[in-house]
């Protein structure tokens, strides 16, 4: 129970990788307000099933897309908890097209939801924890997207990697405050998004052609996520963790 006692916020919560995190969270010892853009079954079942684990839950909904939003979780998250010790953020959106045809207005949205999501509410929490003297942990879930620019994903890798700089220079700053800011690049992930992008049949053969033989889970970031959250990774800050199963070795030897 190496968070027992913890207070945690995630974003994107409700499926996928963002309840992977949430529920390793809790397992660790940690209670966690949960954040997605609706109340919806899904969202709920993180929290009952964090609950079903003895620790405490409250779904908060709202598009952390928006500034006014972020504001708004973050307060709630407060007052429900006491205090923000952990922040995974998590939002993102994607939108696969090819660049001669790609829509400003996507690229617009792809970008906001990935990338100035991650602005908004890691500012917000650490002006929260530095307001308490200080200590906390923030995790951005990027992606494997940030270091290989996947083809037909311009906006997503261009989040995604400003989202992990970003997350450098949030680091560099929040040291003094002994706030540590690093980053998890996930490879391909068995998500139920992935599984609507790609198609079932498709998600049940992609596992076997990675270096590892099989997708990653949100549990394999979910633990990425606790290990970085807790004490063990007191000396951590401002690198990334690839929890990608090989993936960007997959060419090492052609």
């Amino acid at each position: 129970m190496k968070l027992l006692g913890k207070k945690a916020l995630i974003t994107g919560a409700a499926r996928g990788i963002g309840r992977g995190c949430a529920l390793e969270l809790a397992r660790a010892g940690a209670d966690a307000a949960i954040n997605d853009r609706e109340k919806t079954p899904h969202a709920q079942s993180t929290v009952d099933e964090i609950q079903s684990l003895g620790r405490y839950s409250v779904l908060i909904a709202g598009d952390v897309f928006q500034r006014t939003v972020c504001e708004r979780v973050v307060q709630e998250a407060i007052d429900a908890l006491g205090c923000i010790d952990i922040f995974i953020s998590n939002p993102a959106y994607q939108s696969r097209g090819e660049f001669l045809t790609y829509d400003p207005a996507t690229f617009a949205r792809v970008v906001d939801g990935t990338l100035t999501s991650g602005f908004h509410m890691s500012q917000l929490v650490a002006r929260h924890m530095v307001e308490r003297s200080g200590r906390g942990k923030i995790v951005f879930i990027s992606s494997i997207h940030a270091r290989i620019p996947y083809a037909r994903s311009v906006a997503y890798n261009a989040g995604k990697s400003g989202l992990s700089h970003m997350a450098f220079t949030i680091a560099a700053e929040l040291c003094q405050h002994r706030i540590n800011v690093n980053v998890i690049e996930p490879g391909w992930i068995d998500t139920p998004g992935e599984h609507e992008a790609f198609g079932d049949d498709v998600m049940s053969r992609a596992g076997a052609n990675l270096p590892w033989g099989r997708l990653g889970t949100p549990e394999d970031i979910g633990k990425a996520a606790v290990f970085l959250a807790s004490d063990d990774a007191d000396y951590i800050t401002g690198t990334t963790l690839l929890v990608d199963g090989g993936t960007w070795l997959q060419h090492a030897h052609e």
